[in-house]
């Protein structure tokens, strides 16, 4: 576990790199973060780092705090059903729909994804699972 702290503070800080931040790195870090934090602390310190992300890579209008809020809120309530100790593998091998950047699609309409008021703040789902 050592080395998973170290990389999520290198994370909270804007330290990694945004080349090699794949989706599966995102669940990764939603995952080690919820494992140390409470939800509504998680959120807020994995939001400033994904926002610090993308103005590292000089797009900062590709933060969507939807998609953030929204797979969080998913990986947290897994994590309820998941072991006391598990690691993330253990994790990703029980959630394989959560490596799939599509995972939303069964609670959000694309349309309502793609708007700027779901880049800026949480749309509650418009769809039912």
């Amino acid at each position: 576990m050592p080395d998973e702290l170290a990389e999520l503070e290198r994370f909270a800080r804007g330290e990694l790199d945004p080349g090699s931040f794949p989706h599966r790195e995102h669940v990764r870090l939603g995952f080690e973060m919820l494992q140390r934090h409470d939800f509504a602390d998680a959120a807020h310190r994995y939001s400033c780092a994904l926002r610090a992300m993308a103005a590292k890579a000089g797009r900062p209008g590709t933060f969507h705090q939807t998609v953030t809020i929204a797979f969080l809120a998913l990986i947290g309530e897994r994590l309820q059903g998941v072991a006391a100790g598990a690691d993330f593998a253990a994790f990703a091998r029980a959630n394989p729909d959560l490596m799939d950047k599509s995972a939303l699609a069964r609670w959000y309409r694309p349309e309502r994804l793609m708007t700027e008021a779901a880049r800026r703040t949480f749309l509650l789902p418009d769809r039912a699972p």
